[in-house]
């Protein structure tokens, strides 16, 4: 995603199906991440297709819901 596109821009341009890279560019985070919580089980659900993972984008909106903080003090 470019640093000049919103969220949302990025998300009226998006196949079904994800790139770690694609991810990895709409979270903010770099790829090695993605790996490291796959292997930890604590990202979005990951999808092996061939030798390549891919990422549902509707699971990966999911789990960025669940990831949310109630920061009210």
């Amino acid at each position: 995603m470019k640093h000049t596109e919103s969220r949302q821009d990025a998300g009226k341009h998006r196949r079904a199906l994800a790139s770690p890279q694609e991810i990895s560019d709409y979270l903010g985070i770099p790829v090695r991440t993605l790996y490291q919580w796959k292997y930890r089980g604590t990202g979005p659900k990951v999808h092996k297709v061939g030798k390549h993972l891919r990422y549902r984008w509707t699971e990966v909106d999911a789990w960025l819901q669940t990831q949310s903080l109630d920061l009210v003090a």
